[in-house]
Formats: structure tokens, C-alpha cells, sequence
């Protein structure tokens, strides 16, 4: 369910923490595992009802503040979302279109008239769709509605990447070298890329989340970037225009968060770390980072602050930087509204941001000053995709969870989601499940509590990026902190291909296999706790089996004692017990007194089918995920070269260009342009 928080005693609690400084209510609410503090001031009036346009996880985060300040919330919804988590949790819900975007959460005349039709006296926007889109916030105040989130200058001055770096340069706020204007065609960006010299980044102007974002390390590259980041900027924000700029190579991505009031107050609230990313978007993020020294955060946050104050910003945002490994920074963005990673900001400060927006939108100035601000413990996010991994380490799944089970039974673990089980993963939205986010006194702490709540996490009916998220946070480099944003190609330069497991792990899996099959057996041969067989017959207590793993396969030996079973392989003893709760999706275990997680997908399946012939693919080309035909670049009859273009996909606003794997002669197309693919189906045949 969504933005899951324990509230143990939390009336008690708030009475006693309302008035206490932010130091002791972080304390407070660290003592009760609530991790930040939504404080209502019983004095401020703030409003009554407020609709959130979003949907999935950040629409459920909103409404859990909203609902422990006593305020009423409105969900809009496509006609697809109909059931979804956000409409159920709101007290009032307004389907406001179709299931493309462009017809629902971006259809500013019909969110308009939910907010109308519903007496809604707020909008809280969340974070894309509609939170950075200017005409949206001054429709909005037109008609007497407060908007959570900065004014209209604010938001078209930072929006705009040309002018959010001049008015940054402006400000006194390092920025990285480039062309500042706008790039018209591809022929002046081969020219610009030339004078400022590769590699160079090549970006939407009114971009942000990684969308229509480029690398070029030569003039092939600028052509193909131009291309790809016009249509996915045209696509995405609605607004084709490009910069481009020095691409700093092997940077971190470190961001800080800003909060701001109508009274000239400004805060800095840290920084996060967001380094670990895959095509420009953050997977797992940390605060506070372990780069940065006393001196570089506080320069940081005052440069962030004086870019927020030379635009009169009032409310929560992100001033996203470059650092270099001399610790140089330099401006990138500024997000102007909520952040997706801001929960582990809130779990170091104790500082609700959303109950902060609520205040500031009513005109409230801000309660603390900045040395009120505390960095206690550490905490790290990770971003659950319906993703798979094991291509170009994400490309969306879609299906529906079959099974769906959070890891909260674990103490100092957050998940923020929008989804149950049941729920549909479709290709019209962002494919994030949630994110789990976990807590510690120290890093190591917070490592290891993330690693048992991936273990802990059960999700069935869709590929999910678990896998490549724990092998992330398990890593030397990352645990070492000798981490940047070229993390995954540098760990994984052929891409990442699972868990490899060493000979001691090989041998506790093979073990925990022969014991879960011996269990289960037992467990067929009763019935309502009865032996099926007669009750004279002797029970065994060996058995002598084969287990197969990758491909091969191993004799082991099982011997049982109550529910403790040993087991010989590969010439070695282990001591497998547990409760065996076959029921479950997850089976702790502990192999030679070492606790041990098991995720059962399931149990003794014995398969007759024979075995597929693996495709020549070098004379096919199939999708590699769910999504829509943007171009067809052949057709029957042409030439093409081995990597030549042959279609593009969009899935989830990001377009993916199909290459011919060898040259030879089209023989046949399968796809046209607008048409809806699934993955794995046939797009082109070659010769």
C-alpha cells in the first residue's frame, strides 16, 4: 500500500513533540520509528481540501500528510487507474480522461474542472506531469486556487535550462562550460559541440528525469543526440528546444534540497547522493553523501540558497550539481518542485517537506533557521522499477503483481508506493513499483537493513530490478563510496548478468533446494497432519538426490532430524533448518547457524516440455519491451549495414533506437509507425 510509516502512539507523540525544537523532534520520532514528523500547528489554518494532480506513489505520499493535518484530499485518475491505490486512499476521486497522459494527468481544462467541480481550495502537483509546467500554476491562481509548489516566475526561469543558467551565472553559482542559447539545427550542433569540444552533453531545454539527454563523444554521436533528444524533449515536456554544454566526465550527481517561504527565508537541507544511474536516472540514492566535507556542503547549500533567493522561490526544490573528484561542483538544474528521492531528507532531518509546501503555499514562514538543520544518521533509497535488468540494466515490464508483499515487518524500513496486489503495470506510465528507503545511525546500518528489506520484498506477476538494486548496494565500490555517475557501465561493462555465485554460495543453494524438495515431499505424503501411508511403515529419513543449477548438475545427500536437515555436496556438511511454512513466498532459513532469506517461486515443478531452439537473432529483430513504433526507417528490399537504425521504440518517454545486428537485405517489416508493440514481438526480418 502507500507511503507506508508506522504511527505507533503518534497522537501522543505529536502532542508532546509539537512545540519542541527540530533537534528533539527528530529524536522524538526516531525513538517511535515514524522516521519524520507530520507536527499540525493547532493555530495555523491551512486548508480544507486539496487535489493531488499525480497519481501512483506520489499521490499517496501526499495524501498521508494531508490526512494527518486534517485535510481533505481529491484524486484525479485516467479511466485506467479507476481502481488504483491513489483513488481509494482519497476522499473524493474525479476521472479526468483516457489512459494516455496527454488526456488525463496532463489535461489541464479537465483537472481544472475536478478542482472546480470539487471545491478543492489547493493543488499539490507531486512530480512530473504537470509540477514544472507554468500555465498550469497560473491557471490555477487565475482562479483562486493556491498552488503547492513556487510561482509562475520561479518556475519558468528554472524550467528553463538556457535561462536558469544565465540567471545562475548571475547569481554567483558555479556552471559548467557551454553554448548559451539554444541550439536550432543539427548542423549548428555539430559546430557548438566542435568549439566547446567532446565530450558534450546535449539536453532538453525544459527537460529534467533524464528524458531527452544525450552523450556525445563525436560528430556521429551530436547528429544521432540531436535527433533522439528533439523528439523525446518534443515528446516529454512538449518543447523541442536543446542545449548544449561540457559533459564532465566520471562527475557524482550530489543535489541540495532548498525549502523557502514567501518572507525571504531560505533553507539548505543537505545534500543527497544520486550518483548510482542508468540513462540519466537515478536507481539508489543516499543522504548525506560520503564525498562531501563540511566545507563543500556548506558551500553548496549557499549557493543553492542564493539561486533560490535571485528567483524568489517559495517552497520545497532541488539545486542538482556536478562534482568533480576535486570536489569542484557545478550547477546542473533546478528541480522546481518535489523530488522523487525526497524521503531520505526527511529521514535525516526529521522535517515533513510536504506538510512544509502545505505551509509555505498558505503564506506560514518557515519555523527554523538553518542552523536548526541536523545531518542524524543515514539514509538510502532504492527506486523499484517493473523492470528488467538483465537489458541495458532496465527496460520496462508490464503485467499485473500477482503476488505483492513490502518488507515492513522490518524495523527502520519506508516504503513509499501506489500500488497493491492485483495492481497493473502498463506502458502508459513510469514503470516505478516504489521506493524503499531504509534508516541507520550509520551507513553501514542502513546498507545492512536495505539489503535484508530487498530480500524481504516479494513481488510476482512482473520483471522487477531487485536483483541488479541489492547487487548495487553490495558491491565494494559502492560500500567503499568510490561511486559516480558511470557506476553501472564501469561494474558492469557487458551489462549486468545477475548474482555470480562463489563456490560457498553455490553450495548453501544447492542445499536449501534438496531440503525445501524433501520438505515438500514430506508434506504431500500427509494429510490434516496424518500420514497418507500406513502407519507401520517405516519413515525415511535419507535421500539420495540430484539437483540441477545452471546447467549442471550436482549429487547431494539429505539426512533429516525433526525439522533440521544435513546435507552433503561437494564434499562438504551443511545444517539446513527452519519452519518450513511452504505457504509462503519467503522462507528464512538458517544453513550452518548463518540466517539465510529464501524467496520460493516454487516447489516441485517437473517439466516434460522439450527444449526451444534458441533464434538466430542476428537475422531478426524483436523488442526488447513493451511500447510504441515511433519511426520505421526500412522496408522490404533495402540494404542495411550491421548497427545501421531500422526502427525506433518509445516506452515510458524514452526512445530506444533497433539496430540491424548484421548487414544484409530487409525481407520483410512487421511494424509501422503508431502501432503498440510487446516485447519480444517480431518488428523486422532479414535475409
Amino acid at each position: 500500500m502507500a507511503a507506508h510509516i508506522s504511527t505507533l502512539s503518534l497522537p501522543r507523540l505529536l502532542v508532546a513533540a509539537k512545540n519542541a525544537s527540530l533537534h528533539a523532534r527528530w529524536q522524538a520520532v526516531a525513538h517511535s520509528a515514524v522516521r519524520y514528523s507530520t507536527v499540525p500547528v493547532p493555530q495555523e489554518k491551512t486548508f480544507d481540501k486539496i487535489l493531488i494532480a499525480n497519481r501512483g506513489e506520489i499521490a499517496c505520499r501526499v495524501m498521508k500528510t494531508c490526512r494527518m493535518m486534517g485535510i481533505q484530499t481529491v484524486a484525479v485518475h485516467s479511466d485506467v487507474d479507476a481502481s488504483a491505490v491513489h483513488v481509494k486512499m482519497a476522499d473524493q476521486a474525479v476521472c479526468v480522461g483516457p489512459a494516455p497522459t496527454n488526456q488525463s494527468y496532463l489535461n489541464m481544462d479537465a483537472i481544472m474542472e475536478a478542482v472546480r467541480s470539487t471545491g478543492a481550495q489547493a493543488v499539490h502537483p507531486g512530480y512530473g506531469f504537470l509540477s514544472e509546467n507554468k500555465e498550469f500554476a497560473r491557471r490555477l491562481v487565475s482562479a483562486g486556487v493556491a498552488f503547492i509548489g513556487p510561482d509562475t516566475h520561479a518556475i519558468q526561469a528554472m524550467g528553463d535550462k538556457i535561462e536558469s543558467k544565465l540567471i545562475a551565472k548571475a547569481a554567483q553559482v558555479n556552471t559548467i562550460p557551454g553554448f548559451d542559447g539554444v541550439v536550432e539545427t543539427v548542423e549548428d550542433a555539430v559546430r557548438i559541440a566542435l568549439d566547446i569540444g567532446y565530450p558534450v552533453m546535449i539536453k532538453a531545454s525544459a527537460g529534467g528525469g533524464g528524458k531527452g539527454m544525450r552523450i556525445a563523444w563525436n560528430e556521429e554521436e551530436t547528429r544521432d543526440g540531436f535527433r533522439f533528444s528533439t523528439q523525446e524533449a518534443a515528446s516529454s515536456f512538449g518543447d523541442s528546444r536543446l542545449l548544449i554544454e561540457k559533459f564532465i566526465d566520471n562527475p557524482r550527481h550530489i543535489e541540495i534540497q532548498v525549502l523557502a517561504d514567501k518572507h525571504g527565508n531560505a533553507l539548505w537541507l543537505n545534500e543527497r547522493e544520486c550518483s548510482i544511474q542508468r540513462r540519466n536516472q537515478k536507481v539508489v540514492e543516499e543522504a548525506p553523501s560520503t564525498f562531501l566535507d563540511a566545507d563543500t556542503r556548506r558551500a553548496m547549500g549557499e549557493q543553492a540558497v542564493q539561486l533560490a533567493q535571485a528567483v524568489q522561490y517559495s517552497s520545497a526544490g532541488t539545486v542538482e550539481f556536478l562534482v568533480d573528484s576535486h570536489k569542484n561542483f557545478y550547477f546542473l538544474e533546478m528541480n522546481t518542485r518535489l523530488q522523487v528521492e525526497h524521503p531520505i531528507t526527511e529521514l535525516i532531518t526529521g522535517l515533513d517537506l510536504v506538510q512544509q509546501m502545505i505551509r509555505v503555499a498558505k503564506g506560514y514562514p518557515l519555523l527554523h533557521k538553518q542552523e536548526d538543520i541536523p545531518i542524524n544518521g543515514w539514509a538510502i533509497e532504492s527506486r523499484v522499477y517493473a523492470e528488467d535488468p538483465y537489458k541495458s540494466f532496465g527496460l520496462p515490464s508490464i503485467g499485473r503483481l500477482s503476488q505483492y508483499q513490502e518488507p515492513l515487518n522490518l524495523s527502520n524500513v519506508r516504503v513509499d508506493s501506489g500500488i497493491s496486489e492485483g495492481s497493473d503495470i502498463s506502458i502508459y506510465y513510469d514503470p516505478m513499483i516504489s521506493k524503499l528507503v531504509t534508516y541507520g545511525a550509520t551507513r553501514a546500518e542502513a546498507l545492512s537493513k536495505m539489503e535484508d528489506a530487498l530480500d524481504n520484498y516479494v513481488i510476482r506477476g512482473v520483471t522487477h530490478n531487485i536483483p541488479l538494486l541489492r547487487e548495487i548496494i553490495t558491491h565494494p565500490r559502492f560500500i567503499s563510496g568510490d561511486i559516480s555517475t558511470n557506476f553501472l557501465p564501469e561494474v558492469y561493462p557487458d551489462g549486468f548478468n545477475g548474482h555470480q555465485l562463489t563456490a560457498g554460495g553455490q553450495r548453501e543453494l544447492l542445499a536449501s533446494a534438496a531440503a525445501l524438495h524433501v520438505s515438500a515431499q514430506l508434506r504431500a505424503q500427509t494429510f490434516l497432519g496424518t500420514l497418507r501411508v500406513s502407519a507401520s511403515s517405516q519413515e525415511r529419513r535419507r535421500w539420495d538426490l540430484c539437483v540441477e543449477l545452471g546447467g549442471e548438475r550436482h549429487p547431494v545427500v539429505v539426512s533429516r532430524t525433526g525439522q533440521t536437515y544435513t546435507v552433503e555436496v561437494g564434499g562438504e556438511s551443511l545444517v539446513v533448518s527452519g519452519e518450513w511454512d511452504l505457504a509462503s513466498p519467503l522462507l528464512p532459513l538458517k544453513i550452518n547457524n548463518t540466517p539465510r532469506m529464501l524467496q520460493v517461486l516454487q516447489v516441485h515443478v517437473v517439466s516434460f516440455m522439450p527444449e526451444k531452439v534458441p533464434e538466430d537473432t542476428s537475422s531478426i529483430l524483436r523488442s526488447p519491451m513493451p511500447g510504441s513504433v515511433v519511426a520505421v526507417s526500412v522496408k522490404p528490399g533495402d540494404t542495411v549495414a550491421e548497427g545501421q537504425e531500422i526502427c525506433v521504440i518509445e516506452a515510458m518517454k524514452m526512445q530506444n533506437s533497433m539496430t540491424a545486428a548484421k548487414t544484409g537485405k530487409v525481407k520483410s517489416v512487421h511494424c509501422k509507425a503508431g502501432e503498440t508493440v510487446g516485447e519480444g514481438d517480431l518488428l523486422v526480418e532479414l535475409e
